[in-house]
């Protein structure tokens, strides 16, 4: 298993998670996976020991602090825990802690969900301490796919192991697309690395399979009959065969009444000047394509096409007066996979925070006043700001105008 520290470890007991994830050591001798520790995804209410990302599945640990270590701890999740016979009451009096752990779990999953990542199934591990030496669960929580534990070595492979479910492999590609979409910084591990930690290689199982396809033998149609042609036709046809190569050299060779055609091409009538959008004028300054849609993007945004398909992005850039202020103008449309896939990266890209696309100077448009589209597999983003400046309100119809302008000359 590869580990990958992004923070500090929000829990005292999360040293013992990450030591026990250390100890597993890199590779697939023993588990394989990747391991994130001290992070918080987008939307997650509380940051996490560690997300482990492993072939079958994926692993959210959340560390919960007792006050004492424990022989005997009984932790069912809807009720109250008991430490050695005497209940545990915690600060905020919660019945148990394992309701947090719970609701970041699953704010993981929708995160996953929503970014249209691999889909994996997402399991609780409560990591306890700073020791216990027996964790009693009823049967039923063990089942929802939630280990209560003290973190070493031994819990925490026993735990990925039985919950690792899926039943197909997740691909390094994949796995690489899951970990952008779950770490907030830093760059993924690439997808030869995930390789070794025991993810799945989908085009070297492809290729396999086609060396294995038997091709069958096409036989050419045998002649009907294999009698000779007289001799004097084969004479006849190669003569008009001479003729005909003679007629078309004096065709081209020799000069006609008409003017040779002009090879000259006719030129394309030059780019408008200006777009008038309900009055507004706007005057194009340049324009851009690009086939990496991702390697443009920055935020939530970047993370989703990390994940997902997209055909290709098309910038463009205007300026526009308002109130006698010149203004700088973004407009970016992204064609994606199809219609869901739009709908999808819509939702993500307009929430608060989310990121955007580049200028055409491979910077975010900082303090921009923003809107976006939505129309069939493609989706529309302008950014407005003043001129060496930022946006503000009175830039807003602006941002909306600029929707309907044409991204490519």
């Amino acid at each position: 298993m590869r580990l990958i520290r992004l923070g500090a470890e929000p829990s005292a007991i999360g040293a013992d998670v990450r030591a026990a994830l250390t100890a597993i050591g890199a590779g697939t001798e023993v588990l394989g996976g990747v391991a994130l520790t001290g992070v918080q995804p987008p939307d997650c209410p509380v940051p996490l020991d560690a997300i482990v990302v492993l072939p079958k599945g994926v692993l959210v640990i959340v560390g919960v602090d007792l006050p004492d270590p424990a022989v005997k701890l009984e932790a069912p999740l809807g009720g109250q825990w008991k430490i050695d016979g005497w209940p545990l009451v915690s600060q905020d009096g919660a019945a148990n802690p394992a309701t947090e752990a719970v609701a970041a779990a699953t704010a993981v999953a929708q995160r996953i969900q929503a970014m249209r990542a691999e889909p994996l199934p997402v399991s609780t591990v409560v990591a306890v301490g700073p020791f216990v030496s027996q964790v009693v669960q009823p049967t039923s929580d063990l089942n929802r796919g939630v280990r209560v534990l003290h973190p070493k070595p031994s819990t925490l492979l026993s735990a990925a192991r039985e919950l690792s479910t899926s039943s197909v492999l997740c691909t390094a590609d994949h796995a690489v697309k899951l970990l952008a979409i779950l770490q907030t910084t830093g760059t993924p591990p690439d997808a030869r690395t995930l390789l070794a930690e025991g993810f799945s290689d989908a085009v070297s199982r492809d290729l396999a399979a086609a060396n294995t396809m038997l091709i069958p033998k096409v036989h050419a149609p045998i002649p009907m009959s294999r009698k000779r042609l007289p001799q004097k036709l084969v004479y006849l046809g190669l003569g008009g065969l001479v003729a005909l190569v003679l007629l078309v050299w004096l065709l081209v060779a020799l000069p006609g009444d008409d003017k040779p055609a002009d090879a000259t091409p006719t030129p394309s009538a030059p780019p408008p000047t200006t777009v008038v959008v309900d009055g507004t004028t706007f005057v194009p300054k340049d324009t851009r394509k690009d086939k990496d849609c991702q390697a443009q993007a920055f935020g939530d945004a970047k993370a989703w096409l990390i994940a997902n398909e997209c055909a290709e992005l098309q910038r463009a850039t205007y300026e526009t007066t308002v109130q006698g202020k010149q203004a700088t103008v973004l407009v970016a449309d992204l064609d994606l996979l199809d219609a869901p896939s739009a709908t999808a990266f819509h939702k993500v890209v307009t929430a608060p925070g989310s990121g955007g696309v580049h200028g055409l100077d491979g910077k975010p448009v900082e303090n921009a006043t923003f809107s976006a589209g939505l129309k069939g597999t493609h989706v529309q983003l302008t950014f407005v700001v003043w001129s060496g400046g930022a946006g503000d309100q009175a830039l807003d119809p602006i941002a909306k105008q600029a929707l309907r302008l044409p991204t490519a000359r």
